[in-house]
């Protein structure tokens, strides 16, 4: 883009970016330049969801961890990730690379800009564990604590704005990956149970996926699966 002197017009501040706003900033750049992006919206109904993580206080207390929503959304895109593999993928030229294993990166919001700390094995750990995982990274990429490592290795992404507000927003896929989950602000809203309306929570889920490497179909597919787990938590034991 041409050089524009914005000065001319009237009084400006020129503020510099931080190093990760430059870093991040020229690869979401290429990602939204490569990668023919599709986003597929849906919503869960998480009211029982939220009745049994409350139920789990105590637990929670006990092991010193802060129980939120995300350590079971975690939990459940774990479990679709394992049914829906070309989800845990990458493109390499003529392949697409099916993992064998389940990092999901956790997009971070700090005063230098996003950072995209990974947890490793989510499929392995309970949401006890996800909980104080998240925490800790969520804590040291704060703090500027975090190491390379715990930047590399992601399969998959999720960005969660719900805690700032928002109702849908189409997130950037953090290639290599080829999809990101966007999770936005729950809300109660009536829903019919085919005799009256109800009050239930509802929480907006965004999917966005490398078109090159899942087509539409396969897209619906996955995030309604997603919002089958998260109305019957239950089912990712199955």
């Amino acid at each position: 883009l041409p050089t524009v002197d914005f000065s001319r017009w009237g009084e400006i501040d020129r503020q510099p970016l931080s190093r990760i706003q430059k870093l991040s900033g020229a690869h979401l750049h290429r990602a939204w330049l490569n990668v023919p992006h599709v986003t597929q919206h849906e919503e869960a109904d998480v009211t029982e969801l939220e009745k049994f993580r409350a139920s789990l206080t105590k637990e929670a207390d006990d092991a010193g961890v802060r129980l939120t929503l995300l350590a079971f959304i975690l939990k459940a895109t774990a479990a679709a990730l394992t049914h829906f593999p070309r989800f845990n993928a990458s493109l390499d030229g003529d392949h697409l690379i099916l993992k064998r294993y389940c990092h999901i990166g956790v997009a971070v919001d700090t005063h230098q800009g996003l950072l995209v700390p990974v947890i490793r094995d989510v499929d392995t750990q309970g949401v006890l564990q996800l909980a104080e995982a998240l925490a800790d990274i969520s804590q040291r990429a704060r703090d500027e604590q975090l190491k390379p490592d715990d930047l590399q290795g992601g399969c998959f992404t999720i960005s969660s704005l719900g805690g700032i507000g928002g109702t849908a927003f189409t997130p950037i896929v953090n290639a290599p990956e080829v999809a990101i989950l966007g999770v936005a602000r729950k809300r109660v809203v009536p829903l019919w149970d085919g005799e009256t309306f109800q009050p239930r929570s509802v929480l907006p889920l965004s999917l966005s996926y490398d078109h090159r490497a899942i087509d539409g179909a396969e897209g619906v597919r996955f995030v309604v699966y997603l919002k089958s787990l998260l109305e019957d938590i239950g089912r990712v034991l199955l």
